[in-house]
């Protein structure tokens, strides 16, 4: 369907109400909206934007945690043929000035707590027109309460869109600085039609099959429930919380600032959860240990309706997809994505413990490249390149030669290729060989090692730095430094922990510093980080713990 998004939920709004006026469309907590009240809501939040001039092609950055507001913001900058931008709330405030400089953004909807860091940003950024907070104690100086915006505007009247209007998702990419990935509405459309291949039912060839297939679900009891446990400002969560939309479905979202896995697991027994996304072992570890905990208490946790959960791009280890379906019958989707396409692997598993493996499949959008361009033969050992295509973005912002290296045309075919290394074994299956010892992938969250180790040298104490992710089991990797001290100077290592903290987001920060004599390089005198990797997992080994606690994993 090459349909506007904000137009299609109009439409099933419409449908869905003349079905049940009272059909719940989300639900926080407590609180819970109507399909009307959430186009009501959209509409008002639109017109409080346009009346501070945000106008159509302009971009509207959301910086929220999951909430009823993060949709409602989405579907406020459709409606307005604004352009939402995923930013991300961990964000510091020099990241914030970074990335709302560099995405042009000009109205601003932020959770309460960003407030004392937006309102200084935003003195130097003539191009933010408005800030609209969410949250207790949202009052600051120019910044505009979320209810309020509300309250004063009357709902936009809805008007004629395209497929064309786009979407802009940040993603920090492979160069430590915010990559934009452009998409259009037709494309994302194509992505959130998987809701209904993973149900099993047809997928709406246009609006009128769409709306008809929603109301039917409605009528008949099908209409999904999912949770998006994973962070709505990432691919997973938001284009699964978006194909249940539009599948007439209810999404349900955790009030909870970081994972909580009784209130998480307590939702999904409440609401009938069909469908979970969840960040890998980093939210499966203590997920687990909850089911475990409630079941030792004689009160298990009723996980009947659960039907699949959904995990991409991070570690999901085999003994723990095999402990959660030993918890309920469900199907665990496991999948190579990027906000750049996919899926370019995927491993379905269950309901059957014994089922589970670490093989990755190539879907049929999917190859693995040589570097001449064809099929890697399976068994050949050769190392390729992950390519797919399908519903893709139209390339990256403002960086039209980035753009022309990763979408290519073979065969005449458009295809994604983003970088990622792999081989493909006698059985079809892949190895993974990742994108680079320069990024590391903590928990869902991507850390460019050079930008961490850029803060590390201006501590006055450091002469040097060197970041690494060390392996983990629940986070995938954990960032890890090491740091050659300036002569005569004694570091602490909570303090450098605590420098890098305060300038950059919290899942950035080194969870474990180690002061050194010197950084190992190379002939050519870069760094060699796989010595530096050695190293950390040396001096890291048993009964060493890190310097600070775990990381959030919202």
């Amino acid at each position: 369907m090459r349909e506007n998004v904000a137009s299609l939920l109009e439409a099933v709004t419409d449908a869905l109400v003349a079905v049940d006026p009272g059909w719940t469309a989300l639900v926080h907590g407590e609180r819970s909206l109507t399909w009307q009240e959430f186009d009501d809501r959209a509409a008002r939040l639109a017109a409080h934007l346009a009346r501070a001039g945000v106008s159509a092609g302009d971009r509207v950055g959301i910086a929220l945690y999951n909430s009823p507001e993060y949709l409602e913001t989405f579907h406020a900058a459709l409606k307005l043929r604004a352009v939402p931008v995923n930013v991300n709330y961990r964000y510091r405030e020099a990241e914030l000035e970074q990335v709302l400089g560099y995405a042009g953004i000009v109205a601003l909807v932020a959770d309460a707590s960003l407030s004392d860091a937006v309102a200084e940003v935003a003195a130097r950024l003539p191009a933010l027109r408005t800030v609209v907070v969410v949250g207790p104690d949202a009052a600051a100086a120019g910044l505009v309460p979320y209810e309020e915006a509300l309250a004063s505007a009357s709902p936009m009247p809805r008007q004629p869109r395209s497929g064309s209007d786009q979407i802009l998702l940040l993603t920090g990419g492979t160069t430590g600085a915010p990559k934009g990935v452009v998409w259009d509405c037709a494309g994302v459309c194509g992505v959130v039609s998987s809701a209904f291949r993973r149900a099993g039912v047809p997928v709406p060839g246009n609006r009128a099959e769409l709306v008809a297939a929603a109301r039917d679900a409605v009528r008949s009891g099908t209409a999904p429930v999912m949770l998006p446990g994973s962070p709505l400002m990432h691919g997973t969560g938001f284009f699964m919380s978006l194909g249940n939309l539009l599948r007439g479905g209810r999404i349900v979202t955790l009030p909870g600032r970081t994972l909580d896995p009784a209130a998480l697991w307590d939702a999904v027994q409440r609401h009938r959860v069909e469908e979970l996304a969840i960040v890998g072992d980093a939210f499966a570890v203590p997920l687990l240990a909850e089911l475990d905990r409630a079941a030792a208490e004689g009160r298990p946790y009723d996980l009947g309706g659960l039907r699949r959960v959904v995990s991409s791009g991070v570690r999901w280890s085999v003994e723990v997809k095999r402990r959660l379906l030993q918890a309920g019958r469900m199907t665990l989707q496991d999948s190579i994505a990027a906000t750049e396409g996919g899926p370019y692997g995927i491993s379905l598993v269950g309901p059957d413990p014994d089922s589970v493996t670490s093989r990755f499949t190539l879907p049929p959008n999917a190859r693995v490249l040589g570097p001449d361009g064809r099929d890697v033969v399976p068994g050949s050992g050769e190392v390729g390149v992950l390519a797919c295509t399908g519903p893709l973005p139209l390339g990256y912002l403002d960086a039209p030669e980035l753009t022309a290296a990763v979408f290519r045309e073979i065969d005449g075919v458009r295809y994604a290729v983003p970088g990622d290394a792999a081989t493909v074994e006698a059985d079809g299956t892949l190895t993974l060989l990742g994108r680079g010892a320069g990024v590391i992938n903590t928990g869902g969250e991507k850390v460019f090692a050079e930008e961490v180790e850029e803060v590390l040298v201006e501590h006055p104490g450091v002469a040097e730095a060197v970041v690494v992710g060390v392996p983990d089991d629940r986070w995938g990797s954990r960032v890890t430094a090491l740091v050659v001290p300036e002569a005569g100077v004694e570091l602490l290592e909570q303090e450098l922990a605590d420098h890098v903290g305060r300038r950059l987001a919290g899942y950035k920060r080194p969870r474990a510093v180690f002061v050194v004599r010197q950084v190992e390089r190379t002939i050519s005198g870069k760094i060699d980080r796989r010595r530096a990797l050695d190293c950390a997992v040396e001096l890291g080994g048993p009964g060493r713990p890190p310097p600070a606690g775990e990381p959030s994993v919202r």
